[in-house]
């Protein structure tokens, strides 16, 4: 699903809208409460930028260089946005990020005056999106984070315009509260990894706008965007030594703290929407 698409379906709700309703179907209006479900496709933020980033005396503060014996980078071979199993981010391109399926369901109310409406909504949901980042180091080693969405329970307002109480265009926005799960994988066998909060509560917000027209008496389609932003800054893995030989980067570093760059977790919701008012 693209822009252009978006447009299209905008146009399409915009002109079933407009158009006059027949008498026996016609709905009282927007106000009351409902209950809808939704499906649609969570699509990854442009995240280019992202590599891994590192704490070698364990402050707290990344943003360290890990060293080898002989003081070079110990990560100059560099980062990709993306996963990989593997050592060589040369040899081996990593898999991008992956915009997945969405989908959720939401129970609300909503009161009109005259041609505006106010609601308040709240909706669980989940998706399969996934954001990764590698780094990979001189040994050579690959060493891969990967995280995505469980599930999401969030509460929103919302605030529209109604044109005759057959249509309704919103904007919507509020809190959320996410479960963020993590996994690590490394081609690194000498030194040991253990993660630290990987799969955590983590609070955000949402925002976006939509449209729906009322079919019948009950019956609502529609469709929204949302922007998802959460804070997801308490994710890392600590290295140990391991077997590892007192040459060892890690070893000489006397323990490394390791984790994203980015510590958000963001994704754009593109949603067809079913509901039914009471």
């Amino acid at each position: 699903m693209n822009y252009r698409t978006i447009s299209a379906m905008v146009a399409v709700l915009a002109g079933a809208v407009s158009a006059p309703a027949f008498a026996e179907d016609r709905p009282d209006d927007f106000n009351g409460p409902y209950i809808a479900i939704s499906g649609g496709l969570a699509s990854r933020s442009g995240d280019t930028a992202d590599t891994v980033v590192f704490d070698t005396n364990r402050d707290g503060t990344y943003g360290d260089t890990v060293r080898t014996s002989g003081g070079a980078d110990a990560f100059a071979p560099g980062f990709c946005n993306g996963s990989s199993t593997l050592n060589s981010m040369a040899t081996t391109p990593c898999t991008s990020d992956q915009d997945k399926f969405e989908y959720a369901a939401r129970l609300g109310y909503d009161k009109r005056f005259g041609n505006m409406v106010g609601g308040l909504l709240i909706e669980g949901a989940g998706n399969n999106s996934t954001d990764s980042s590698t780094a990979f180091s001189s040994t050579p080693a690959g060493y891969s984070f990967t995280r995505g969405i469980d599930y999401s329970i969030s509460a929103r307002a919302r605030v529209g315009y109604t044109p005759g109480g057959r249509g309704l265009f919103y904007v919507t926005g509020g809190g959320s509260y996410a479960k963020i799960n993590h996994t690590f994988t490394t081609t690194n066998a000498v030194n040991s990894f253990t993660p630290v909060n990987p799969d955590k509560m983590v609070w955000g917000y949402q925002g976006g706008a939509g449209a729906e027209i009322l079919l019948g008496k009950n019956l609502t389609v529609g469709m929204e965007y949302l922007y998802n932003n959460y804070t997801d800054d308490k994710y890392f893995v600590a290295i140990r030594n391991g077997i590892a030989g007192p040459t060892n980067a890690f070893v000489l570093a006397g323990g490394v703290n390791f984790r994203p760059s980015d510590t958000s977790y963001d994704f754009h919701s593109f949603r067809a929407t079913l509901g039914f008012r009471f």
